[in-house]
């Protein structure tokens, strides 16, 4: 149960997050294409990067400061790669394009750009050692129930989103 709530929580974070953004640059409240408060890709990446970063710190055994930087690239990388494929497969799918990055700089095609994500592992980071501790200790109280709850709602959600975009 760990990881799906973990999922929810992050999602629904992500959520805030891109729709605040929005809300102060297009003035628009959103996020994703869902219709409920959370956006999966935020989810996806913070539970690899809860799993990702747990590894490495089992594994490694330097110090924090070489794990950190190890983690910080490997992340990014990998989170950018989640965000390029998320990308191609939400236009694929649902003949939407959520993000276009080809007004960066160092962009490479629209889904992914160097300044992007060097966020995604700042943000990585920040999560490892500030949020996710915070995190932990609200997961523990979310009782079963309320997981599978959300759980068919999040399914419901996504099956009324493929309903009506095609």
């Amino acid at each position: 149960m760990y990881l799906l709530n973990c999922f929810f929580i992050y999602s629904f974070l992500g959520y805030l997050l891109e729709s605040t953004f929005n809300l102060i640059n297009v003035h628009q409240f959103k996020s994703g294409i869902l219709y409920g408060p959370w956006t999966p890709i935020y989810g996806i990446g913070a539970i690899i990067t809860i799993i990702i970063s747990k590894k490495i710190f089992q594994k490694l055994h330097k110090n924090k400061l070489i794990e950190t930087i190890i983690t910080f690239i490997i992340l990014t990388i990998i989170l950018t790669i989640i965000e390029f494929i998320g990308g191609i497969l939400i236009e694929k799918f649902f003949s939407i394009t959520m993000w276009n990055y080809q007004k960066f700089k160092f962009n490479i095609g629209k889904y992914i750009s160097l300044e992007i994500a060097l966020i995604w592992g700042i943000i990585s980071i920040f999560t490892i050692y500030f949020i996710k501790p915070l995190i932990d200790k609200l997961e523990k109280h979310i009782p079963k129930t309320l997981t599978i709850i959300i759980s068919i709602i999040f399914i419901i959600d996504i099956i009324v989103t493929i309903i009506k975009i095609k």
